[in-house]
């Protein structure tokens, strides 16, 4: 029997890709909260696992060689997972260096820019028009380029699903806070129905919901995450 991985995680876009990803291969994994809020993803010992304490990350005790292996970064991960269950990335050469684009447009491009979108327009105490504009715009731009890419691929990396989908999915689950109109990309919606309606997706996205915020963000969670904590050295 497979040992099971330790994923350190919270209810975000980017933990949401891994629980996807475990879910969809079946590997075990162990849920270790990271609670961003509390300021837990500083800790110590985390840091070993995600020097730039982001997260998710986790401990595979069965990595390469056999030995225990720690990754960090979200797109890392789902290549490394992968590779090591030979699912959800094509060995035909171009049809996955095309999922690997996919899912580096979403690293560098969609999970940046609608994250910028989500803290200016429901985060940040000063609302900058500017701000708030550039990257609803932006964020319009890229909802279009997938839309684009839909519209002649069933899925982004090609003819099947893909890590490349799976990373982007969760950065579009809150379409409505980014100031998007999912319904005038209809391509986009079509893939995200028949994603949204993937069991592993379904059960992905469960894991730790009942953790996340609600209500209005405290002073504690708003130094942890947007103040002057973030930048000190460790």
């Amino acid at each position: 029997m497979t040992a099971a991985i330790d994923l350190y995680t919270w209810p975000t876009p980017n933990g949401h890709k891994v629980h996807i990803m475990l879910e969809e291969t079946g590997l075990g994994y162990n849920v270790i909260p990271v609670n961003i809020g509390k300021g837990e993803q500083f800790a110590p010992d985390f840091l070993k696992i995600s020097p730039n304490n982001k997260m998710p990350a986790m401990v595979d005790p069965e990595g390469p060689g056999g030995r225990p292996f720690a990754l960090a970064e979200s797109g890392a991960m789902l290549i490394y997972l992968a590779e090591k269950t030979g699912q959800f990335l094509s060995t035909d050469p171009a049809e996955r260096y095309r999922t690997l684009q996919w899912l580096m447009t979403q690293m560098g491009h969609v999970g940046p820019m609608l994250g910028q979108i989500n803290h200016f327009r429901n985060y940040a105490v000063e609302k900058i028009p500017y701000a708030i504009d550039r990257y609803v715009n932006e964020g319009t731009r890229l909802y279009n380029v997938l839309d684009g890419r839909l519209g002649e691929s069933e899925w982004l990396g090609g003819a099947d699903y893909s890590i490349a989908d799976m990373a982007t999915y969760p950065w579009l689950r809150s379409w409505e806070n980014q100031g998007q109109n999912l319904e005038a990309h209809p391509n986009l919606a079509r893939w995200f129905r028949e994603i949204e309606a993937r069991p592993a997706v379904e059960r992905g996205c469960a894991v730790l919901a009942d953790r996340r915020r609600q209500g209005a963000m405290t002073d504690e969670e708003r130094e942890n995450m947007f103040g002057a904590t973030q930048y000190r050295k460790r």
